[in-house]
């Protein structure tokens, strides 16, 4: 009785007329002393169980680092010295962020579906839920030094779409990559309206002297700062030396 009462419920879900299918050039990136950025591949097509509505379909593509939470701080000159006179607490911001799309964005997604998936950077980007007005300039210089940076990047009309099915696009990774898991989201829009998603993970680490360096600072604090300082007197003193050296 159970078996056929799963088998009417799987009958009555709804088909989807179209759905993504997506794939990463790579899925796994390594961060090296020498790792100067590296570039992502994204392609995928449109498979269809009907045929294409006439209404043109349109593909956003994002790329997503570890979010953490931040203060972003405004400075102010009071008797000829900056001093921070206001602040806004970031719930959570994304430490790199890319969109790429086939059309502009106000074609491509409409305010109530960026609202529901956070797909544009200024949704990505979690403020403090007790907002006050001017919060929203905090959040716009918080995009753009981000964005200065390489670390947000909204790329309009990158996303190529052949004959309605193929799509690609590539993603420019920044050499100041932090370490973590990273989601590469796909949406297929219709109108505005996004009928289809599709997710999948991007593992980002650090290698080497990299990983050793990052895992010391974070699980053993005062032994990395040591560390350091040692490193910072040696160097002084052997730049001494020379210095002497090549004064005799």
């Amino acid at each position: 009785m159970l078996r056929y009462l799963l088998m009417f419920l799987a009958l009555a879900l709804p088909v989807k007329a179209e759905e993504v299918i997506a794939g990463l050039s790579q899925s796994r990136i390594s961060i090296a002393t020498d790792f100067d950025g590296s570039e992502i591949l994204i392609f995928g097509a449109v498979k269809r169980d009907t045929p294409a509505e006439t209404e043109p379909l349109q593909v956003i593509v994002t790329v997503e680092g570890p979010s953490e939470p931040l203060t972003v701080r405004k400075k102010d000159k009071r008797f000829g010295i900056w001093v921070n006179t206001s602040q806004v607490d970031v719930i959570g911001a994304p430490s790199f962020y890319a969109v790429a799309t086939t059309a502009p964005m106000d074609q491509t997604l409409n305010e109530n579906q960026d609202l529901e998936h956070s797909v544009s950077i200024a949704r990505a980007i979690k403020l403090s839920r007790d907002r006050f007005p001017g919060d929203e300039a905090f959040e716009k210089a918080l995009i753009r030094i981000r964005e200065t940076a390489g670390l947000y990047q909204t790329n309009i009309g990158a996303v190529t779409l052949e004959e309605g099915t193929l799509f690609s696009t590539s993603i420019r990774l920044p050499a100041n990559l932090h370490e973590g898991d990273y989601r590469a989201r796909f949406f297929l829009t219709r109108g505005g309206e996004v009928i289809d998603t599709h997710t999948t993970d991007i593992d980002v680490q650090k290698v080497g002297l990299e990983r050793f360096l990052f895992r010391l600072s974070r699980e053993n604090p005062l032994l990395y700062g040591l560390m350091s300082l040692a490193i910072a007197i040696f160097a002084g003193w052997a730049a001494s030396a020379a210095f002497r050296v090549l004064r005799v």
